[in-house]
Protein backbone atom coordinates (compact mmCIF):
# COMPACT_ATOMS: atom_id res chain seq x y z
CA UNK A 1 0.00 0.00 0.00
CA UNK A 2 3.00 2.70 0.96
CA UNK A 3 4.69 1.56 -2.72
CA UNK A 4 1.55 2.70 -4.55
CA UNK A 5 1.53 5.71 -2.64
CA UNK A 6 4.83 6.63 -3.38
CA UNK A 7 4.05 5.84 -6.89
CA UNK A 8 1.24 7.67 -7.02
CA UNK A 9 2.89 11.51 -5.22
CA UNK A 10 5.36 10.80 -7.69
CA UNK A 11 3.12 10.45 -10.46
CA UNK A 12 1.61 14.28 -9.53
CA UNK A 13 5.32 15.25 -10.08
CA UNK A 14 5.60 14.32 -13.19
CA UNK A 15 1.90 15.07 -14.12
CA UNK A 16 3.40 18.49 -12.97
CA UNK A 17 6.18 18.56 -15.40
CA UNK A 18 4.28 17.52 -18.13
CA UNK A 19 1.53 20.26 -17.60
CA UNK A 20 4.19 22.89 -17.59
CA UNK A 21 5.76 21.26 -20.71
CA UNK A 22 2.34 21.25 -22.17
CA UNK A 23 2.33 25.44 -21.57
CA UNK A 24 5.50 25.44 -22.65
CA UNK A 25 4.73 24.33 -26.03
CA UNK A 26 1.95 26.99 -26.63
CA UNK A 27 4.53 29.38 -25.30
CA UNK A 28 7.05 27.99 -27.91
CA UNK A 29 4.31 28.47 -30.72
CA UNK A 30 4.10 31.88 -30.45
CA UNK A 31 5.60 34.22 -33.78
CA UNK A 32 7.37 36.55 -31.43
CA UNK A 33 8.95 33.50 -29.79
CA UNK A 34 9.49 31.40 -32.80
CA UNK A 35 11.01 34.91 -34.39
CA UNK A 36 13.91 34.53 -31.77
CA UNK A 37 14.16 30.34 -31.98
CA UNK A 38 13.77 29.86 -29.07
CA UNK A 39 12.71 25.88 -28.65
CA UNK A 40 10.18 24.35 -25.92
CA UNK A 41 12.98 23.15 -23.96
CA UNK A 42 14.22 26.53 -23.64
CA UNK A 43 10.67 27.98 -22.88
CA UNK A 44 10.02 25.39 -20.47
CA UNK A 45 12.93 25.80 -17.90
CA UNK A 46 12.14 29.44 -17.93
CA UNK A 47 8.89 28.70 -16.87
CA UNK A 48 10.38 25.81 -14.46
CA UNK A 49 12.35 28.43 -12.80
CA UNK A 50 9.56 30.64 -12.55
CA UNK A 51 7.94 28.15 -10.61
CA UNK A 52 10.76 27.38 -8.48
CA UNK A 53 10.75 31.23 -7.06
CA UNK A 54 7.56 31.87 -6.68
CA UNK A 55 4.95 28.45 -5.66
CA UNK A 56 7.50 26.09 -5.24
CA UNK A 57 7.31 25.75 -1.70
CA UNK A 58 3.49 25.31 -1.60
CA UNK A 59 4.36 21.54 -3.66
CA UNK A 60 4.12 18.83 -0.84
CA UNK A 61 7.32 17.05 -0.39
CA UNK A 62 6.14 13.72 -1.75
CA UNK A 63 5.98 14.97 -5.66
CA UNK A 64 9.68 16.12 -5.57
CA UNK A 65 10.86 12.50 -6.62
CA UNK A 66 8.66 13.01 -9.54
CA UNK A 67 10.10 16.02 -10.31
CA UNK A 68 13.51 14.27 -10.05
CA UNK A 69 12.48 11.42 -12.53
CA UNK A 70 12.08 13.82 -14.84
CA UNK A 71 15.32 15.49 -14.68
CA UNK A 72 17.29 12.28 -14.79
CA UNK A 73 15.21 9.21 -16.22
CA UNK A 74 13.08 10.88 -18.28
CA UNK A 75 16.04 13.17 -19.91
CA UNK A 76 18.47 10.22 -20.30
CA UNK A 77 15.16 9.23 -22.73
CA UNK A 78 15.25 12.07 -24.79
CA UNK A 79 19.04 12.11 -25.10
CA UNK A 80 18.50 8.69 -26.45
CA UNK A 81 15.81 9.13 -29.01
CA UNK A 82 17.22 12.72 -29.60
CA UNK A 83 18.99 10.09 -32.75
CA UNK A 84 15.60 10.16 -35.15
CA UNK A 85 17.40 13.40 -35.81
CA UNK A 86 20.77 12.30 -37.03
CA UNK A 87 21.87 10.04 -39.17
CA UNK A 88 25.24 8.78 -40.93
CA UNK A 89 24.51 9.76 -44.36
CA UNK A 90 24.66 13.36 -42.79
CA UNK A 91 28.54 12.99 -41.98
CA UNK A 92 29.01 11.67 -45.91
CA UNK A 93 27.27 14.59 -47.31
CA UNK A 94 30.13 17.74 -46.42
CA UNK A 95 32.71 15.41 -45.92
CA UNK A 96 36.22 16.09 -44.24
CA UNK A 97 36.66 19.18 -43.78
CA UNK A 98 33.34 19.95 -41.66
CA UNK A 99 34.12 16.93 -39.89
CA UNK A 100 37.78 17.78 -39.35
CA UNK A 101 36.93 21.05 -37.77
CA UNK A 102 34.02 20.10 -35.91
CA UNK A 103 36.52 17.66 -33.77
CA UNK A 104 38.92 20.73 -33.32
CA UNK A 105 36.22 22.72 -31.67
CA UNK A 106 34.71 20.45 -30.01
CA UNK A 107 38.24 19.33 -28.17
CA UNK A 108 39.70 22.78 -28.05
CA UNK A 109 36.60 24.44 -26.42
CA UNK A 110 36.39 21.65 -23.87
CA UNK A 111 40.56 21.77 -22.90
CA UNK A 112 40.31 25.50 -23.06
CA UNK A 113 36.96 25.82 -20.71
CA UNK A 114 38.29 23.14 -17.97
CA UNK A 115 41.87 25.35 -18.13
CA UNK A 116 40.29 28.74 -17.50
CA UNK A 117 37.65 27.12 -15.16
CA UNK A 118 40.46 26.14 -13.20
CA UNK A 119 41.77 29.86 -13.58
CA UNK A 120 38.39 31.34 -12.05
CA UNK A 121 38.57 28.45 -9.22
CA UNK A 122 35.05 27.61 -10.64
CA UNK A 123 32.87 24.55 -9.41
CA UNK A 124 34.65 22.12 -11.69
CA UNK A 125 31.34 20.90 -12.51
CA UNK A 126 29.78 24.33 -13.68
CA UNK A 127 32.97 24.44 -15.73
CA UNK A 128 32.79 21.05 -17.50
CA UNK A 129 28.70 21.86 -18.43
CA UNK A 130 29.45 25.11 -19.75
CA UNK A 131 32.48 23.60 -22.17
CA UNK A 132 30.86 20.74 -23.44
CA UNK A 133 27.38 22.91 -23.94
CA UNK A 134 29.79 25.65 -26.02
CA UNK A 135 31.54 23.22 -27.28
CA UNK A 136 28.78 20.39 -28.65
CA UNK A 137 25.19 21.08 -28.77
CA UNK A 138 24.64 23.45 -26.28
CA UNK A 139 21.34 22.77 -23.65
CA UNK A 140 21.04 18.86 -25.31
CA UNK A 141 24.75 18.94 -24.86
CA UNK A 142 24.58 20.03 -21.12
CA UNK A 143 21.96 17.58 -20.58
CA UNK A 144 24.08 14.59 -21.69
CA UNK A 145 26.72 15.24 -19.26
CA UNK A 146 24.68 16.00 -16.58
CA UNK A 147 23.35 12.42 -16.61
CA UNK A 148 27.16 11.53 -16.81
CA UNK A 149 28.24 13.12 -14.09
CA UNK A 150 25.04 13.73 -12.50
CA UNK A 151 25.65 17.18 -10.52
CA UNK A 152 23.14 19.53 -8.69
CA UNK A 153 20.20 20.58 -10.54
CA UNK A 154 20.92 24.36 -10.35
CA UNK A 155 24.62 23.53 -11.68
CA UNK A 156 22.91 22.14 -14.73
CA UNK A 157 20.29 25.18 -15.32
CA UNK A 158 23.80 27.67 -15.18
CA UNK A 159 25.20 25.83 -17.74
CA UNK A 160 22.11 25.85 -19.87
CA UNK A 161 21.43 29.55 -19.21
CA UNK A 162 24.86 30.76 -20.24
CA UNK A 163 24.50 28.44 -23.82
CA UNK A 164 21.32 29.88 -24.07
CA UNK A 165 22.05 33.73 -23.90
CA UNK A 166 25.20 33.13 -26.49
CA UNK A 167 23.67 31.26 -28.76
CA UNK A 168 20.94 33.54 -29.23
CA UNK A 169 23.25 36.19 -29.65
CA UNK A 170 24.80 34.23 -32.24
CA UNK A 171 21.65 33.64 -34.13
CA UNK A 172 21.37 37.24 -34.60
CA UNK A 173 25.20 38.35 -35.14
CA UNK A 174 25.70 36.13 -37.06
CA UNK A 175 23.58 37.13 -40.17
CA UNK A 176 24.54 40.91 -39.62
CA UNK A 177 28.37 40.18 -40.24
CA UNK A 178 28.05 38.32 -42.89
CA UNK A 179 25.39 40.38 -44.64
CA UNK A 180 27.94 43.22 -44.06
CA UNK A 181 30.85 41.48 -45.75
CA UNK A 182 32.88 41.12 -42.14
CA UNK A 183 32.64 37.44 -42.33
CA UNK A 184 34.32 37.18 -45.88
CA UNK A 185 33.75 33.66 -46.48
CA UNK A 186 31.90 31.78 -49.24
CA UNK A 187 28.29 30.30 -49.01
CA UNK A 188 29.47 26.76 -47.77
CA UNK A 189 32.27 28.29 -45.50
CA UNK A 190 29.97 30.49 -44.04
CA UNK A 191 28.02 27.66 -43.57
CA UNK A 192 31.10 25.25 -41.67
CA UNK A 193 31.30 28.03 -39.61
CA UNK A 194 27.67 28.65 -38.25
CA UNK A 195 27.34 24.89 -37.78
CA UNK A 196 30.36 24.00 -35.94
CA UNK A 197 30.55 27.32 -33.42
CA UNK A 198 26.89 28.20 -32.78
CA UNK A 199 25.44 26.61 -29.66
CA UNK A 200 22.04 24.93 -30.32
CA UNK A 201 20.69 23.33 -33.52
CA UNK A 202 17.71 26.16 -33.50
CA UNK A 203 19.83 29.19 -32.98
CA UNK A 204 22.03 27.33 -36.15
CA UNK A 205 18.74 26.90 -38.29
CA UNK A 206 17.25 29.99 -37.58
CA UNK A 207 20.89 31.96 -38.13
CA UNK A 208 21.01 29.97 -41.72
CA UNK A 209 17.72 30.80 -43.08
CA UNK A 210 18.49 34.18 -42.52
CA UNK A 211 22.28 33.98 -44.38
CA UNK A 212 19.88 31.94 -47.32
CA UNK A 213 19.61 28.22 -48.62
CA UNK A 214 23.28 27.64 -49.57
CA UNK A 215 24.58 28.58 -45.93
CA UNK A 216 21.54 26.60 -44.44
CA UNK A 217 21.85 23.37 -45.60
CA UNK A 218 25.72 23.26 -44.81
CA UNK A 219 25.13 24.67 -41.30
CA UNK A 220 22.18 22.24 -40.47
CA UNK A 221 24.64 18.99 -41.18
CA UNK A 222 27.80 20.47 -40.07
CA UNK A 223 25.38 21.28 -36.61
CA UNK A 224 24.44 17.39 -36.72
CA UNK A 225 27.67 16.12 -37.19
CA UNK A 226 28.84 18.11 -34.18
CA UNK A 227 25.99 17.20 -32.37
CA UNK A 228 26.98 13.19 -32.58
CA UNK A 229 30.36 13.90 -31.39
CA UNK A 230 28.47 14.14 -27.99
CA UNK A 231 28.77 10.12 -28.31
CA UNK A 232 32.44 10.03 -27.57
CA UNK A 233 32.70 12.93 -25.53
CA UNK A 234 30.14 11.37 -23.05
CA UNK A 235 32.42 8.50 -22.76
CA UNK A 236 35.68 10.19 -21.99
CA UNK A 237 33.80 12.13 -19.34
CA UNK A 238 32.92 8.90 -17.61
CA UNK A 239 36.49 7.46 -17.79
CA UNK A 240 37.49 10.73 -16.28
CA UNK A 241 35.30 10.57 -13.34
CA UNK A 242 35.87 7.21 -12.87
CA UNK A 243 39.21 7.81 -12.39
CA UNK A 244 38.39 10.98 -10.00
CA UNK A 245 37.22 8.94 -7.86
CA UNK A 246 40.04 6.21 -7.95
CA UNK A 247 42.39 8.95 -7.00
CA UNK A 248 40.13 10.36 -3.99
CA UNK A 249 41.02 6.83 -2.97
CA UNK A 250 37.30 5.39 -3.40
CA UNK A 251 37.34 1.48 -3.16
CA UNK A 252 37.60 -0.61 -6.34
CA UNK A 253 34.40 -1.07 -6.64
CA UNK A 254 33.71 2.56 -6.99
CA UNK A 255 35.87 3.29 -8.92
CA UNK A 256 34.82 1.14 -12.05
CA UNK A 257 34.01 3.11 -15.06
CA UNK A 258 30.44 3.61 -15.56
CA UNK A 259 29.73 3.76 -19.12
CA UNK A 260 26.71 6.13 -19.73
CA UNK A 261 24.32 3.54 -21.54
CA UNK A 262 22.42 6.28 -22.85
CA UNK A 263 24.93 7.55 -25.05
CA UNK A 264 25.69 4.08 -26.37
CA UNK A 265 22.32 3.90 -27.11
CA UNK A 266 21.99 7.36 -28.47
CA UNK A 267 24.27 5.95 -30.93
CA UNK A 268 22.34 2.61 -32.03
CA UNK A 269 19.18 4.78 -32.78
CA UNK A 270 21.44 6.92 -34.66
CA UNK A 271 22.23 3.91 -36.94
CA UNK A 272 18.77 2.70 -36.92
CA UNK A 273 17.55 5.90 -38.14
CA UNK A 274 20.20 5.63 -41.05
CA UNK A 275 19.04 2.75 -42.72
CA UNK A 276 15.31 4.69 -42.88
CA UNK A 277 13.25 1.95 -41.96
CA UNK A 278 10.41 4.02 -40.41
CA UNK A 279 8.17 6.33 -42.39
CA UNK A 280 8.51 10.42 -42.22
CA UNK A 281 5.65 10.75 -40.73
CA UNK A 282 7.06 8.53 -37.56
CA UNK A 283 10.49 9.37 -37.57
CA UNK A 284 8.57 13.31 -36.99
CA UNK A 285 6.11 11.92 -34.67
CA UNK A 286 9.21 10.35 -32.92
CA UNK A 287 11.35 13.84 -32.51
CA UNK A 288 7.92 16.00 -31.55
CA UNK A 289 7.49 13.21 -28.56
CA UNK A 290 11.25 13.43 -27.75
CA UNK A 291 10.96 17.29 -27.74
CA UNK A 292 8.32 16.97 -25.63
CA UNK A 293 10.41 14.51 -23.20
CA UNK A 294 13.51 16.98 -22.79
CA UNK A 295 11.05 19.84 -22.78
CA UNK A 296 9.74 17.85 -19.44
CA UNK A 297 13.68 17.65 -18.50
CA UNK A 298 14.48 21.22 -18.95
CA UNK A 299 11.61 22.06 -16.77
CA UNK A 300 12.65 20.12 -14.07
CA UNK A 301 15.75 21.11 -13.75
CA UNK A 302 14.49 24.53 -13.97
CA UNK A 303 11.68 24.02 -10.93
CA UNK A 304 14.97 23.05 -8.71
CA UNK A 305 16.63 26.27 -9.35
CA UNK A 306 16.12 29.16 -7.54
CA UNK A 307 17.80 32.87 -7.76
CA UNK A 308 19.83 31.88 -4.66
CA UNK A 309 21.80 29.40 -6.31
CA UNK A 310 22.37 31.34 -8.89
CA UNK A 311 23.75 34.04 -6.72
CA UNK A 312 25.78 30.88 -5.39
CA UNK A 313 27.37 30.39 -8.91
CA UNK A 314 28.29 33.49 -9.22
CA UNK A 315 29.27 35.37 -12.50
CA UNK A 316 31.98 33.09 -13.04
CA UNK A 317 30.52 30.89 -15.54
CA UNK A 318 29.29 33.54 -17.91
CA UNK A 319 32.94 34.74 -18.06
CA UNK A 320 33.85 31.73 -19.10
CA UNK A 321 30.97 31.48 -21.30
CA UNK A 322 31.82 34.55 -22.66
CA UNK A 323 35.53 33.70 -23.32
CA UNK A 324 35.26 30.65 -25.05
CA UNK A 325 32.29 32.24 -27.28
CA UNK A 326 35.56 34.75 -28.11
CA UNK A 327 37.19 31.73 -29.03
CA UNK A 328 34.17 30.00 -31.02
CA UNK A 329 34.22 33.14 -33.49
CA UNK A 330 37.84 34.24 -33.94
CA UNK A 331 38.52 30.54 -33.76
CA UNK A 332 35.55 28.93 -36.22
CA UNK A 333 36.04 31.77 -38.69
CA UNK A 334 39.68 31.17 -39.14
CA UNK A 335 39.42 27.76 -39.60
CA UNK A 336 36.28 28.23 -41.83
CA UNK A 337 38.39 30.58 -44.00
CA UNK A 338 41.92 29.05 -44.27
CA UNK A 339 41.90 25.31 -43.10
CA UNK A 340 38.71 24.53 -44.85
CA UNK A 341 39.96 25.02 -48.26
CA UNK A 342 42.93 23.09 -47.59
CA UNK A 343 41.05 20.40 -46.98
CA UNK A 344 38.80 20.03 -49.87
Amino acid sequence: MRLSEQRSSMLHGVLLMALFSCAAFYVGDMNWVKALSLSPMVVGIVLGMLYANSLRNNLPDTWVPGISFCSKRILRLGIILYGFKLSFQDVMQVGIPAIVIDAIVVGVTIGLGIIIGKLLKMDRSIALLTSCGSAICGAAAVMGVDGAIRPKPYKTAVAVATVVIFGTLSMFLYPILYRCGIFNLSPDEMGIFTGSTIHEVAHVVGAGNAMGTAVSNTAIIVKMIRVMMLVPVLLVVAFFVARGVRSRGGGAQKSTITIPWFALLFLVVIGFNSLSLLPSNAVSLINTFDTFLLTMAMTALGAETSIDKFKKAGFKPFVLAAVLYGWLIVGGYLMAKYLSPILQ
